[in-house]
Parts: structure tokens; C-alpha cells; sequence
């Protein structure tokens, strides 16, 4: 099973995300404090992030580059969305593997994951 590192700051949107990742055969850890997103991946194993742009006042791009400048967590897969002008090419830049423009269906959701985490999977062999 999957496990993903749901990073969304809505607590109503959050609830609803992981509850159609988890009917769809993903483990998730819905984390509220965005700031502790590192601190998160450090202490456990996750096979892919997703998070949003914009996050309680912070930046997802700001958290998306720590990530990707931490050493022991810097491979692990991300995934942001936004509804954004603009956001794609910079969560892009940040080092996101993928992007999902909102709103979103489920499906597109799903799709999104599993190309993120198989083109991930992929780099790394």
C-alpha cells in the first residue's frame, strides 16, 4: 500500500482528500502545519507528497525546495496544486514532480499519483 503525505492546511478539503485517497487503496497522514512537513518526512517513510501552493500564509513552493534540500528526503516524490495563474511553472521550479491545476476530479487525482509515483520510481533505478 502507498503511503502519501497529504500536506493541506483546509481541514474540510484535507478530510475529503484522504478520505477518496484512502477508498482508493492509499495510506495518508493529513498533516494541518505545513511548516512540519520536513520534521514529517525525516521521522517516516512516505512514497509521495502532495500539497498545495497555498498554505496557511506560507508559500508550498518554500516547503516543496526545503524538501527537495534536505538530503535524506530530497527523492521522495511531490506532487502541488493550485489554482494559481502562474503556479505550475513555479511549483515546477520548486521541485515538484508533478502539478495539478484546480479544481480537479478524482480520476485527474489518481492519474496525477500514479504517474508521479511510477515516473519517480523510474528515475530512481
Amino acid at each position: 500500500m502507498k503511503k502519501i503525505l497529504l500536506v493541506e492546511d483546509d481541514e474540510f478539503l484535507g478530510i475529503i482528500l484522504s478520505d477518496h485517497l484512502q477508498m482508493n487503496g492509499f495510506k495518508v497522514n493529513l498533516l494541518r502545519l505545513p511548516a512540519k512537513a520536513v520534521e514529517n518526512l525525516q521521522n517516516d517513510s512516505f512514497d509521495l507528497v502532495i500539497m498545495d501552493k497555498r498554505l496557511n500564509g506560507l508559500d508550498g513552493t518554500l516547503i516543496c525546495a526545503a524538501i527537495r534540500n534536505t538530503d535524506n528526503i530530497s527523492d521522495i516524490p511531490i506532487m502541488m496544486m493550485s489554482g494559481e495563474d502562474g503556479a505550475k511553472e513555479d511549483c515546477l521550479a520548486a521541485g515538484a514532480n508533478h502539478f495539478l491545476p484546480k479544481p480537479f476530479d478524482v480520476e485527474s487525482l489518481l492519474k496525477g499519483i500514479d504517474a508521479t509515483i511510477k515516473k519517480a520510481k523510474e528515475h530512481q533505478e
